[in-house]
């Protein structure tokens, strides 16, 4: 059976636990009792999604799955993963779950992914250091700004290479792997990308006021919607970021590293539910946070 570490739910672990010992006459009145339940049937809803398990359970099931060290450090953080009720208590157990799998250097799907997402510095010195060939850190960190060091910068540039988002050759210059890097399909991922477009988000304010005009662009409307004038909105941001990607990788060369922030998002509940004691700002859905960044001509 695979490692816990190669989970990212933790029913779906102990169902599979489960189904590879039923086998041998292993039963859920078996498995309850060797984590001390009372009830038979417990650990069958627990899987269902019917019950969760509380700190108590936790360190029962483990018990009786025989988990130990790094494993039993994982499955309580990937219980408190599911069972999060904000992103930021997610993003706060994913965090220990990647850090455990680095520590131990085991793979886990999605974690580079996870780790590059998760600062606004990855992004942004993949386009930078191809751009820059022979710039030591300390050049990077001084053309990239916002109070990067050089010690960061080389740390950055160890990962992205580690985790084969740039190359080196030779003559120590990086070159980008692939063009573009989009978030995967990784569940957890999108929780690195939130915290990225916080930062962004924080930077794009910071522009406003100290970039000259010139050299950025802000506009903005507000309007009111149909469900289906959303859609078709949503269609027409997804064309419109595939045609700049386009533009912006149709040329191998760099001359300064850009931003492109795409925000659309509810001012207001939906009308129908203005009876209802308290509006329904997601009224319009949520859709996957989406993330890419360009290759060397961005």
């Amino acid at each position: 059976m695979k490692s816990v570490i190669d989970y990212i739910d933790y029913r779906r672990y102990i169902q599979d636990y489960y189904e590879e010992r039923k086998a041998m006459s292993y039963t859920w009145r078996r498995f309850a009792s060797d984590a001390g339940f009372g009830s038979p049937v417990y650990l069958k809803y627990v899987c269902d999604g019917k019950k969760n398990l509380s700190p108590d359970a936790v360190e029962h099931v483990a018990k009786a799955m025989s988990l130990t060290g790094f494993e039993l450090k994982y499955f309580r953080e990937l219980v408190n993963f599911n069972h999060a009720k904000d992103g930021n208590a997610k993003k706060e157990a994913a965090d220990k779950m990647m850090a455990i799998a680095v520590t131990h250097k085991i793979k886990v799907l999605g974690a580079d992914e996870f780790r590059y997402f998760d600062s606004w510095k990855n992004p942004v010195i993949r386009e930078l250091a191809p751009a820059m060939p022979g710039a030591k850190p300390l050049e990077i960190a001084h053309v990239c700004g916002h109070g990067i060091t050089a010690a960061e910068v080389s740390e950055t540039l160890s990962f992205l290479v580690q985790a084969g988002f740039l190359t080196k050759d030779e003559n120590g210059h990086y070159h980008q792997s692939e063009s573009t890097i989009s978030t995967g399909k990784a569940s957890f991922v999108p929780l690195a990308v939130r915290k990225m477009h916080r930062q962004m988000g924080e930077f794009a304010l910071d522009a406003l006021d100290n970039i000259p005009l010139e050299k950025r662009k802000f506009t903005g409307v507000t309007m009111g919607l149909t469900k289906e004038a959303y859609e078709q909105i949503l269609k027409i941001l997804d064309n419109c970021r595939r045609q700049i990607m386009g533009a912006a990788t149709s040329t191998s060369d760099t001359e300064c590293v850009y931003r492109l922030n795409i925000q659309f998002f509810p001012m207001t509940g939906d009308i129908a539910d203005a009876s209802s004691k308290e509006p329904n700002v997601e009224s319009c859905g949520e859709k996957v946070d989406g993330e890419e960044t360009c290759g060397e001509g961005a």
